[in-house]
């Protein structure tokens, strides 16, 4: 049987997370990180505080750090998954895990990212909230409504069946805090972030991301990457890459269709079990690990070898 690597987006953060790896991986995560950053990745992963880490400029290279030192400890040891994806800037651990880019080149792109979605961010003030118990199509009548009458409000993450996150401006959200019931929502659960990403709000990180794409040799996927743009594996990962950034994360239709494909094991590399949780929701009979520290290594390595047996 096959199985399916995933990994994180913002969200899987602590304070402390690392440490381990840290320890292990001084040659990739110590100064040679540090230089293409401009500043301590370890400091700030592991001393924070939290308001630091957090800034969208530094929690996006370190979550991408983090989750590929993980990877690259792992996948010596087990057997060639069948697919990859990531949640959001996941996406860029997916496609390193498959050899289109190495670890010095994504962490380049993902700090020109996450600096460009920060400077979008300060241009006008914008939020995100998670709805749940609302459908995907509910969620989209709910945002269309609001459009329709001059509101800016959209769907940014599909997350597994009842679990849809909006983004917009802040008039736009109370009115959908007001609203939501009319849409079948249970709860709303307004999140800690800098800005309303995955929407027309982040328009203005398109043109310095699209400068740092363009300095990039794209190789050839070593296996299929879904993409969140379109739930699907494409052939144009650059542009899915920028489209990304104003477009919303359809991680429900990656992972529905990685179980249409026959895939129902996945494996969360990285902090936190984020994407474990959603494969588990939306993947019916899916079995789902996630490991986060050194010391799981081996248990994971052991499940996937049972896979094989």
């Amino acid at each position: 049987m096959t199985f399916a690597i995933l990994f994180p987006g913002q969200g899987s953060q602590q304070v402390g997370m690392g440490a381990d790896l840290f320890d292990k991986r001084p040659g990739l995560l110590g100064p040679s990180a540090d230089d293409i950053l401009g500043w301590s990745l370890r400091d700030v992963c592991l001393n924070g505080p939290e308001e630091e880490l957090v800034r969208t400029d530094r929690l996006q290279p370190a979550l991408y750090a983090l989750s590929y030192a993980l990877w690259d400890e792992i996948s010596p040891r087990v057997q060639a998954p069948a697919a990859t994806a990531g949640h959001s800037l996941g996406e860029y651990n997916a496609l390193a895990a498959a050899g289109v880019f190495d670890f010095a080149t994504g962490l380049q792109l993902v700090a020109a990212r996450g600096r460009a979605m920060a400077v979008a961010a300060t241009n006008e003030k914008s939020a995100m909230v998670a709805v749940l118990g609302i459908d995907d199509d509910a969620a989209q009548e709910a945002a269309g409504v609001r459009r329709s009458h001059g509101g800016r409000l959209w769907v940014a993450n599909f997350n597994g069946p009842g679990q849809v996150v909006f983004a917009g401006g802040i008039h736009d959200l109370e009115w959908l805090t007001d609203h939501a019931a009319d849409f079948g929502a249970r709860r709303i659960v307004p999140l800690k972030v800098a800005g309303a990403f995955h929407s027309p709000f982040m328009e203005p990180a398109v043109a310095p991301l699209a400068e740092a794409l363009e300095l990039v040799d794209f190789g050839r996927p070593s296996m299929p990457v879904w993409t969140n743009l379109t739930g699907r594996p494409v052939d144009d990962h650059r542009a899915a890459l920028l489209e990304q950034v104003v477009a919303p994360v359809r991680f429900t239709q990656t992972l529905a269709g990685m179980g249409d494909a026959g895939i129902t094991n996945f494996l969360h590399v990285g902090p936190g079990s984020i994407t474990a949780t959603i494969a588990k929701r939306t993947v019916a009979d899916s079995e789902v690990r996630h490991v986060s520290h050194l010391a799981g290594i081996d248990e994971v390595v052991a499940w996937i070898g049972s896979l094989v047996q």
